[in-house]
């Protein structure tokens, strides 16, 4: 009987959190009611250890934000048009983080250019 008790209460657990995730009470979405969408960080050019997984991009709206989760040394990032126009090149010392604010809207690319020659990008659509 208890195991039972043990499972009823467990069950009513997963679907009250699944509900509560489903109808946004968890406040896992933006005011759009969809999740901020995060930028797949994929390697151009790579030639030592993976560092896919310490960038970690996103963009909501018009905004990119851009976070490295350790330290990296100094990385070039420029945000380009799909067709391949320059919008914004800096060069930051990491682990810190990169905001810039896109005016137009449009398909764009993201690249991270680290000292050692590796080059990893991501590709994100800004709407209205």
């Amino acid at each position: 009987m208890i195991k039972f008790k043990e499972m009823v209460l467990m069950l009513c657990l997963v679907l009250s959190g699944a509900l509560c995730y489903a109808s946004g009470a968890a406040r896992t979405e933006n005011g759009k009611g969809v999740g901020t969408p995060t930028i797949v960080i994929r390697k151009a050019h790579h030639g030592g250890v993976d560092k896919s997984c310490s960038i970690s991009a996103t963009q909501d709206d018009h905004v990119l934000f851009v976070a490295f989760t350790e330290n990296l040394g100094q990385v070039t990032i420029e945000v380009a048009t799909a067709t391949g126009a320059t919008v914004d090149c800096l060069s930051v010392q990491t682990p810190n983080g990169y905001l810039y604010f896109i005016t137009d809207t449009g398909d764009y690319i993201v690249t991270f250019t680290f000292p050692d020659g590796d080059v990893y990008y991501g590709e994100f659509t800004v709407t209205d």
